[in-house]
């Protein structure tokens, strides 16, 4: 039989989740508190216009999810062989290392596309493999050797050795 503080948990529960499926829900303009001041409202249309424009395309949304996939694996494959008790301590070392160079990877590539979207104005997704080959691919209408050769040279001078960089532009 369900007893009084049972009830009482179900209840708060229930109540709880249905006001945070509402907060989610709700949209954002009444989130923002209501001023009076004709300024306010149009920074909030101005920024709500820059967000509308901001959306990125479906290719490099499908390419990062595509890259955290295989990562994802990746790193998976790894932390099976650090947690493994049979595995030697030599493959422990090596899987840590690998583990240390994705997340170093993962890091450098965040920082070229942010790189790349402050000097170009254009959105991209960078991918480095094998430590040498990094491929970009860049979501813009204007598909000039200009823009590609400075991307280039903009990544290139993050790194020491001579990288081979690939640029690929997608509308």
């Amino acid at each position: 039989m369900i007893n009084k503080q049972s009830i009482w948990f179900l209840t708060l529960f229930s109540l709880i989740l249905v006001l945070s499926v509402y907060y989610i829900t709700m949209p954002n303009e009444l989130l923002i508190t209501n001023n009076s001041n004709q300024a306010n409202q149009e920074t909030i249309n101005e920024t709500s216009e820059e967000q509308a424009v901001i959306k990125e395309s479906e290719l490099l949304t499908a390419l990062r999810v595509e890259a955290e996939e295989e990562r994802t694996e990746e790193i998976n494959a790894l932390n099976e062989t650090l947690n493994n008790k049979e595995a030697s301590t030599e493959d422990k070392n090596n899987a840590f290392e690998k583990l240390k160079d994705l997340n170093s990877l993962k890091g450098k590539e965040q920082l070229l596309e942010k790189k790349i979207k402050e000097n170009f104005k254009v959105d991209s997704f960078v991918k480095i493999d094998n430590n040498n080959q990094i491929r970009v691919v860049v979501s813009s209408s204007d598909h000039s050797t200009e823009l590609a050769n400075n991307i280039m040279r903009s990544i290139q001078e993050d790194f020491d050795t001579k990288m081979y960089i690939s640029v690929k532009f997608q509308s």
